[in-house]
């Protein structure tokens, strides 16, 4: 190569120009030379990500991990080797030191976004990244039910990878793009086979007929994509199949193939985002496919400043030949997996969660039921007893209240109760324990919902019943106003006072 595409940062500018290459001339070939606004994109979106999900942990940890939270760490801890869930944790826990890993956490990845690590030095950048990593997996592999998601693995892998993209005055190195985009192959691959071998209302098109509707958390537009007319539906799965299941063969081509292929992801993703609340499983998708834009589609977007090229140490070329070296022998287990017959979603075939396998909703429910817990502060129950609705955030409960989006912030309450509905096995062993905290109108878990109907006293007694939910008609919003409508299912959990409240 006689030049390189340069891109380099300064403050908030970028700029891509052509300089005289500075790398070794044998291994020019290691060099993506037309990727610096690419790689740079995929590092500051994926540090916002990062920046999303230790805020997350921040706010939510100490009602549902804490030491006095529904399914506490130490407790888990006491039962788990360090081999079994490597973490900082391992070491000692608290929820003050739970604390600051997460404001570490926040501080390094606001740093990272607004562009000061990859202004650092090589080796200062990559500990940066993998401090990073280190930080979030020690929560995930403690976070037990509340961090099971694939969009945890997934975060985890993108964020090793991303150790190894060096800084801005460096050329991205071409072996760990083109790991991140065996990521994203094998992040929209999955998902697609998964849904042809699972459920057949993906192979006959009309999943759609549901999926917006019963999906875990719908948001301010779900009701309206779910009144989108038949055809489209079907239209939709049938594109999303092509999405899937080719485009991601069109990564591993030479541009613009590959740039085509990661623009329709792109807009397949954003299409996922404005229908629903995935946490950052979408956004994450996105930033990996930025990094497969070309410069020359993305210079026109990103205002520009030169600064100096230099040539990536041997040293360091070594260390990207040996992750995918790495890489390749860890994805064995992801591709059987692919390949056979019994394929399984969002697996991590080792304790760091590196090169995992991904999917979702090979399955889809035709119908939503929802647990909704009720308190009541009446001294004697009885047929006249006056029941009182707790509100979450993101879930339905109240039939006028409007889906809010929350994704990429993620609610892990909300989204555990989904499948507590769905059954009662997905509520064991922290349902108990949630009725006990609302019974003492526990602080940290008041924190967690959007309403507690009885802030000046805790209530007497609380039960928990289970409804089938399903979006108005149109006729019946405009003459109800609702989005939602329900009917009443059965009993989830008994009526209980504190007394009578277990803690298992």
């Amino acid at each position: 190569m006689g030049t390189l595409a340069h891109l380099a940062q300064t403050g908030n500018n970028w700029q891509h120009e052509e300089l005289p290459t500075s790398s070794q001339p044998h291994m020019d070939w290691l060099v993506a030379d037309n990727y610096w606004t690419g790689r740079l994109l995929f590092q500051r979106g994926l540090a916002a990500v990062y920046l999303v999900a230790f805020i997350v942990a921040r706010n939510q940890f100490r009602a549902l991990l804490g030491a006095h939270g529904l399914m506490p760490i130490p407790a888990y801890l006491a039962r788990t080797r360090f081999r079994r869930s490597p973490s900082l944790f391992q070491l000692r826990y608290s929820d003050g030191l739970f604390a600051a890993v997460t404001w570490i956490g926040m501080a390094l990845a606001a740093l990272t976004v607004v562009g000061v690590t990859e202004s650092l030095p090589l080796a200062a950048s990559a500990i940066i990244w993998l401090l990073l990593w280190v930080l979030y997996l020690s929560i995930v592999n403690v976070g037990q039910t509340w961090y099971s998601f694939g969009w945890e693995s997934l975060l985890l892998e993108a964020g090793f990878l991303a150790v190894f993209l060096g800084n801005a005055s460096t050329p991205p190195p071409l072996l760990v793009l083109f790991l991140i985009r065996w990521l994203l192959f094998r992040l929209e691959f999955g998902a697609g086979l998964i849904k042809m071998r699972g459920d057949s209302c993906w192979r006959d098109l009309t999943c759609l007929y549901y999926h917006h509707e019963t999906q875990p958390m719908p948001g301010p537009l779900s009701w309206y994509f779910h009144h989108l007319p038949k055809p489209l539906h079907r239209v939709e799965v049938a594109a999303n199949h092509v999405t899937q299941l080719v485009v991601p063969f069109g990564l591993f081509f030479p541009a613009p193939i590959s740039g085509i292929a990661a623009a329709l992801i792109i807009v397949t993703q954003l299409w996922l985002v404005i229908s629903g609340n995935f946490s950052w499983l979408n956004w994450t998708a996105i930033v990996l496919a930025l990094s497969a834009l070309p410069d020359e589609w993305l210079g026109a977007l990103v205002p520009t400043q030169a600064t100096e090229l230099h040539a990536t140490p041997t040293v360091w070329i070594g260390v990207s030949i040996a992750l995918t070296c790495t890489v390749a022998v860890l994805s064995y287990w992801p591709v059987r997996n692919m390949l056979g017959h019994s394929q399984v979603m969002n697996a991590s075939f080792n304790q760091l969660h590196l090169v995992n396998t991904y999917g979702a909703f090979g399955h889809v429910t035709r119908q939503r039921f929802e647990v909704i817990i009720q308190g009541t502060s009446d001294a004697h129950i009885s047929p006249d007893t006056t029941w009182q609705e707790y509100e979450f955030k993101g879930k339905p409960g109240e039939l006028r209240r409007w889906p809010r989006q929350f994704a990429p912030y993620h609610l892990r309450l909300d989204w555990l109760m989904w499948f507590a509905g769905i059954s009662a096995h997905y509520a064991h062993p922290w349902f108990t324990r949630l009725l006990e905290k609302l019974l003492r109108n526990d602080r940290a878990t008041l924190k967690l919902l959007r309403h507690n109907p009885f802030p000046d006293q805790p209530p007497r007694y609380v039960r928990a019943r289970l409804y089938e939910y399903h979006f108005t008609t149109r006729a019946e919003r405009r003459a109800t106003g609702a989005w939602w409508k329900r009917e009443l299912v059965g009993q989830f959990a008994p009526v209980v006072a504190l007394a009578d409240s277990r803690s298992e």
